[in-house]
Formats: C-alpha cells, sequence, structure tokens
C-alpha cells in the first residue's frame, strides 16, 4: 500500500559488512541480500511505485559487536562517538574508538559504495539515494567533530567534501546519476556531529560538485520539529537556488505545510516517514483528511511485524 507514495526510500542499508554498525540493519553487498531487495521492488512495482535504495555506511556508529566477523569499526579519525549503542548479545555498550581510516580504506570503501549502488540496480530498484548525513561515514568526512585528519581528506571545505563527492561520482559512473540522489543534515548534532564556521560555505561547495555530476535530487533534514537545532533557513535558501537537481523537504510536515512549501517553490517534494510507519494508507489519508495513527517510537527499528504492519 506505501507504494503510493511515489517514490520510496527505503531505511539505511548498508553497501559493506563494516557498514553494519546498528543490530540487524540491512545490507547491499551479498548475493542472498540482491535477491531480498528484489522481491521487495517487484512489489512496489507491480503496485506502480518507484523505490531508492538508501545506501548507508555507519562508519563509527556502530560496535564490533554487531558486525560480522572480520568487519571492524572505520571513520576518518580515531574518535568515537558519544554515548552508547545497543548490541543483541551485550546490551547497551559504549562507543568504541574506531579505527582511523588508511589511504587504502577509503579506496575500499568508495568502491562498495559503487557495488551497492550496482548491486542495487541488479535488485531492480529504481536507484540510490546516499545517506551523507546524521552522522554516518560520509558526514563523518564532511564535519569537523568527526574528521580531523591532516591530508587530503580533511581539514579545508575542499579537503572534507572529497568523499562525498568521489562517492557520488564513482556511483554516478556506474548506474548514471540520473539514479542517484544525495541526503545531507547541515547544522545536524546526531550522533556527535557539531556545526563549524564553514558550514554554509561547505554545503553550498558541494552543491556546486553534484550539479557537476547531475544528481537526480538533494534530500535535506531537518530534525527541528523533533527538537534539534534549525537548519539555517539562508543555507536552505541558498542550497536550493544553487543546487540545478530536485529538492526534496522532509521534517515534521502534514498536509497544509507539504503544499504550502510546495507552493511558495521552497522544494519539489516533500518526504513523510513517522507518519508513513503507523499509516501504510498515508496518501489515501491526506487526500480525504482522515485522521492519522500515531507512530510507537517504542516500536522503531526493532524486529518483528509490531508498529509496521499490525495497523
Amino acid at each position: 500500500m506505501r507504494a503510493d507514495a511515489g517514490l520510496l526510500i527505503t531505511e539505511g542499508v548498508s553497501p559493506s559488512p563494516n557498514g553494519l554498525g546498528y543490530a540487524r540493519i540491512p545490507g547491499l553487498f551479498s548475493p542472498a541480500q540482491i535477491e531480498g531487495w528484489r522481491a521487495v521492488a517487484n512489489a512496489v512495482h507491480q503496485s506502480g511505485g518507484r523505490i531508492f535504495a538508501q545506501l548507508m555506511h555507519t562508519g563509527r556508529v556502530g560496535h564490533a559487536a554487531n558486525l560480522p566477523a572480520g568487519a571492524q569499526v572505520l571513520a576518518p579519525s580515531a574518535l568515537a562517538a558519544p554515548g552508547e549503542m545497543w548490541t543483541d548479545s551485550q546490551g547497551m555498550q559504549p562507543h568504541p574508538v574506531p579505527a582511523a581510516m588508511s589511504e587504502a580504506d577509503i579506496a575500499a570503501a568508495i568502491a562498495e559504495f559503487v557495488q551497492g549502488a550496482k548491486n542495487a540496480v541488479a535488485a531492480g530498484l529504481d536507484g540510490i539515494e546516499l545517506h551523507a548525513a546524521n552522522g554516518y561515514l560520509i558526514d563523518q568526512f564532511l564535519n569537523t567533530a568527526s574528521n580531523q585528519r591532516t591530508d587530503r581528506w580533511g581539514g579545508s571545505v575542499e579537503n572534507r567534501l572529497r568523499f562525498a563527492v568521489e562517492v557520488a561520482r564513482a556511483c554516478a559512473a556506474a548506474i548514471g546519476a540520473e539514479r542517484i540522489g544525495m541526503r545531507v543534515s547541515p547544522y545536524g548534532v546526531f550522533n556527535g556531529m557539531l556545526p563549524d564556521a564553514e558550514m554554509d560555505a561547505l554545503y553550498l561547495r558541494l552543491m556546486e560538485e553534484l550539479n557537476a555530476i547531475g544528481l537526480a535530487y538533494i534530500h535535506i533534514v531537518d530534525h527541528s520539529a523533533m527538537g534539534a537545532p534549525e537548519v539555517s533557513p539562508v543555507l536552505k535558501a541558498g542550497i536550493r537556488a544553487a543546487f540545478k537537481g530536485r529538492y526534496i523537504l522532509s521534517g515534521g510536515y502534514d498536509t497544509a505545510r507539504a503544499n504550502a512549501d510546495l507552493d511558495a517553490e521552497r522544494g519539489d517534494l516533500v518526504a513523510f516517514g513517522r507518519p508513513f510507519i503507523a499509516n501504510p494508507d498515508l496518501v489515501q489519508k491526506l487526500q480525504t483528511g482522515a485522521a492519522l495513527a500515531q507512530p510507537d517510537p517504542n516500536t522503531f527499528y526493532t524486529p518483528g511485524e509490531q508498529g509496521y504492519l499490525d495497523y
């Protein structure tokens, strides 16, 4: 039923065993995973929808207890994320200090994103969204709270955005830029991210690079409706003006606000997340003005159908 959204974007899907930092998150790097996603893609297409896989490498936001054998927690710098991480085997555990990525590690991670993009297309998915937000690996390179490198991958704006750009460029060469979007969270503080004096300049420069690659869309994360700091309205307007592809708005939207922002051309599409979890018939309810079922956060990211299929 959710396929009538038009475009579905999956939960975070790791392109690498190293990116499976949370317990039980899905991957897109093995033949079995490709076949699993093929079933999802077929179901969405049979209902008339389109679906992109959100490729999310967790980087330092993980724990060895959640990773498969041979995988490791990697990040731009050997700086632990604040707080704790749930593990099924050991309960809550402090985030470990990650291994600082070598040049070889960085090249391997870029290649994993590319293979994940190819695997998504092989599975019949319509494209990918590169998760460069919320303190995961690509965002960890962008943000000075997690990237304190002194080589070509850290320091200056140009160096910090290099990983995001190289991943996007390589994936575009593999599957076509028209199949790729990117999710970003400027001014976000999730997973220990912090704004800095060059943040606006970094994201505006990133838009220039993504324009040159020709990405299909940019997806702006704004969690201020959940109590997070507001994304700079000046920066959001700047990104809207600078980016040549489609612009997806998100963050606490209802029908009235979505229509108002679309009418004002603040964006081209509006993303709905939490309401869709508890309302698989969300599109119909928004069209008719019917009351929405309220999502239960205690069931988010838990195994089983409760909170998602027991509506």
